[in-house]
């Protein structure tokens, strides 16, 4: 691959569709990164089953998410695009990174707190507790400079950091250490229910998600249910009228029209109109992506060899990584 800095990141196959907050907040800025970077993306179907997985289902989520990232514009010839379980190096550093991580250390992650009280710390499994590892085993196997994060992601990062610097003190440079590449946001989106909310698949209410792969009626009718409120003026005021402000929020992030000029053109008009609008303006930009996912699904053969393609990349990278740690910690190389 290209002479770039690398660059990583991924998502989970745990839901039969991406979301628009996936597309806006992520998606979009991948894209644009490929340019810049020697990008390597990943479906991170081992950190999946760290909660419980419906086999034939993961399958196929898989296989759906790859197929969005293709159809969102992440480009399989400059990229590489692949399946995590596909690269045994992943699970491997994992490991090597387990034992020099503290207990307590991996205690103090805040995403573990959350998901294990939710659920119970006794249905908690090991492999959500030791998630950060492995994440951080993601991604310094491919020596990047820059790791694209969300802000609650930061706290991984930092661990990713330290394990490395504590894996460079007692054994050589090995690893780069990381930098996290905050990503811009390209724009809040917020649940259509519960606009104080961030839009996310565990969402308490389903119309309030607009998923890359419902259909165009789908799309209106969840926009046009959206919660708005009684001051008819449509106006961006995140804490007096969320559910407006995130209408014209996407609005603007999709259209690429100014929140002002929106806000302008919109004086007078009822909150229908806005939402007939946002709906016409979601579905001509999600309408495609979907209708070209549909189009690679319907080709399994197809899209597993461009998996493939992308795996035989990540690998070429991955297991140079995972040898010179193997010589590091004191193995025996394989003949």
């Amino acid at each position: 691959m290209s002479g770039k800095a690398n660059l990583l990141s991924g998502m989970q196959p745990s839901a039969s569709s991406l979301h628009l907050g996936n597309y806006l907040g992520a998606l979009v800025n991948w894209v644009n990164m490929q340019e810049e970077f020697n990008a390597f993306y990943v479906i991170v179907d081992l950190h999946a089953i760290t909660v419980p997985q419906d086999p034939n289902e993961l399958r196929i989520n898989t296989r759906r998410t790859a197929a969005q990232y293709i159809a969102a514009g992440i480009d399989p010839r400059q990229s590489a695009l692949f399946v995590q379980s596909h690269v045994p190096a992943h699970a491997e550093l994992a490991w090597v990174l387990n034992c020099i991580t503290g207990f307590g250390e991996a205690s103090r992650m805040t995403q573990f707190k959350d998901k294990s009280q939710k659920a119970g710390s006794d249905s908690a499994s090991v492999g959500l507790f030791t998630y950060p590892i492995l994440q951080a085993a993601d991604i310094l196997l491919y020596q990047p400079k820059a790791v694209p994060v969300g802000e609650d992601q930061r706290q991984h990062l930092e661990l990713t950091r330290d394990l490395a610097e504590r894996f460079n003190s007692r054994f050589g440079k090995t690893f780069t250490i990381p930098e996290a590449h905050i990503l811009k946001e390209t724009a809040k989106i917020y649940d259509l229910q519960n606009p104080t909310a961030k839009m996310s698949k565990s969402a308490a209410d389903p119309k309030g998600l607009v998923n890359l792969m419902d259909d165009d009626t789908t799309i209106s009718k969840k926009i046009k249910s959206a919660v708005t409120d009684t001051d008819a003026s449509i106006k961006l005021d995140w804490e007096n009228k969320p559910g407006v402000s995130n209408l014209l929020s996407i609005h603007s992030s999709l259209s690429g029209e100014s929140v002002i000029s929106l806000e302008e053109r919109f004086q007078g008009a009822g909150y229908g109109t806005l939402k007939s609008e946002v709906a016409d303006v979601v579905i001509s930009k999600l309408g495609p992506i979907r209708d070209r996912a549909n189009e690679l699904m319907s080709d399994p053969v197809e899209l597993d060899s461009l998996l493939a393609q992308g795996a035989d990349k990540a690998r070429e990278v991955a297991e140079k990584t995972l040898a010179t740690v193997y010589e590091k910690v004191g193995f025996i190389r394989a003949k």
